[in-house]
């Protein structure tokens, strides 16, 4: 498997972890996650985080590395999610979690909060809105609670939740990434 993506901060720095080719599956690129937890540096710590359509598993498990309690990286592809789990014995990290299910159902069941929340659907399916206003809706998200979103540049979030607020916003080649805040 000659896919490979880094880890760049935290207990697991410079750990190069395997993921498969799938359709789809693009990691968030380095320089993306560093501006990220850049931007998340003092929300990561002993956070609950919640990693939807988790693919190549960069972004939860540099959470995870960077001091996360709770880890859960749900993604519906099987393959994914026997390398996500190889990884994290690979990394010998309890405290993360691997769900093989398709993330509408996963959303679907019984809510526990969370702090922070990475989503990065697959492009060009329409995935982004229902799923972000799902997280809201059906009461997914801690008070204060950080969600980052990575959709494709052309794609405008328009209808988020309204107690959400945007805090950063940048765009890389064709990826346009976003972090907002949730309020009571």
């Amino acid at each position: 498997m000659s896919n490979k993506v880094k880890i760049i901060g935290g207990e697991w720095r410079g750990r190069n972890l395997p993921f498969p080719d799938a359709d789809g599956l693009r990691p968030t690129p380095v320089r993306v996650r560093e501006t990220l937890f850049n931007w998340l540096q003092y929300d990561v710590l002993a956070s609950r985080c919640l990693d939807l359509y988790a693919g190549s598993g960069a972004l939860g498990v540099e959470a995870a590395s960077r001091g996360a309690k709770h880890v859960v990286q749900v993604d519906n592809n099987a393959q994914i999610c026997r390398q996500l789990k190889a990884n994290t014995e690979l990394l010998s990290a309890p405290q993360i979690k691997i769900v093989q299910q398709d993330v509408y159902r996963y959303l679907a069941g019984d809510a526990e909060p969370f702090s922070l929340v990475f989503l990065d659907p697959p492009f060009a399916k329409g995935l982004a809105l229902q799923t972000l206003n799902w997280l809201e809706d059906k009461q997914w998200l801690a008070p204060h609670a950080k969600i980052y979103i990575e959709v494709e540049k052309q794609l405008e979030l328009e209808d988020v939740p309204e107690n959400w607020t945007l805090l950063k916003h940048k765009v890389a080649g064709v990826v346009a990434y976003n972090l907002f805040e949730r309020h009571d």
